[in-house]
């Protein structure tokens, strides 16, 4: 397949996916959102790939959603209400693929970025790591099956917490959050990361897939995304709703004056 914003590719018994615009930090346009889908898709028709790593070009793993595609359509339109559900469709693809997910992150994962590594398997991080999730501040929900995702992996209190404040936390605390699997130097994370597949593709696929199967068998009965298919509608909400656009615009005003 051809792909324009993300670098797709496997050999033998892994794989990568790799975020691929650099110079804007790896943004999640509606274009990267659909070019993930079609990725799991690809990577599902073949079986011999047992890990894919998943990370980002440059020095970012992503700066997160690029609203813009849903934000500029015309109100009402189920034009605009598809290009707001990508993401939590994104989401769904990359956690539901076969193969074993690992997620190589460094410098910054925000918002709709978080939720891309939330949906992997593992995750590593190299120090310096900066995990941020502003959509309160900038006026709208975190959707994109965001919510039961992190409830999941750090409980609700730290969800509620993380995503009403949108204070920042660093590598160590995802990972004493239970967030993060591992945390490593910078210039050891590739390596890491790489040694890690090779431990994992080392085993069998059935064990790989039953295991991982069983493991989000569980996990969708503590905090199911089944509802996720909601966040849509909440988002297109919030983009229409003046209290929460005066905010975002306060929002933007106080970075821009920093």
């Amino acid at each position: 397949m051809s792909f324009t914003t993300i670098d797709v590719g496997a050999s033998g018994d892994r794989g990568n996916i790799t975020l691929d615009r650099p110079d804007k930090l790896n943004p999640l346009s509606a274009v990267t959102l659909s070019e993930l889908v079609q990725a799991a898709e690809w990577f599902d028709e073949r079986p011999q790939v047992k890990v894919v790593i998943v990370g980002g070009r440059g020095r970012a793993f992503s700066s997160g959603a690029d609203v813009s595609a849903f934000a500029s359509a015309d109100t009402g339109t189920a034009e605009r209400r598809e290009a707001a559900d990508k993401g939590r469709m994104m989401a769904e693809a990359i956690e539901g693929m076969r193969a074993i997910t690992v997620a190589s992150l460094r410098g910054h994962c925000v918002g709709g970025g978080l939720v891309l590594a939330a949906a992997c398997d593992l995750r590593i991080a190299a120090q310096g790591t900066r995990f941020a999730i502003p959509e309160v501040d900038l006026g709208i929900p975190l959707a994109w099956g965001g919510i039961p995702r992190l409830v999941r992996e750090i409980g609700p209190a730290m969800t509620k917490e993380l995503v009403l404040t949108c204070r920042p936390f660093s590598a160590e605390e995802g990972r004493a959050l239970g967030f993060v699997n591992r945390v490593v130097a910078e210039d050891e994370l590739d390596s890491e990361v790489a040694e890690l597949a090779a431990q994992l593709a080392a085993k069998s696929s059935l064990t790989l897939t039953a295991t991982k199967r069983a493991v989000n068998a569980a996990s969708s009965q503590m905090a199911s995304t089944a509802g996720s298919w909601n966040d849509a509608d909440s988002l297109l909400t919030a983009l229409s709703d003046p209290e929460s656009r005066d905010a975002a615009r306060a929002y933007l005003e106080r970075l821009a004056g920093r």
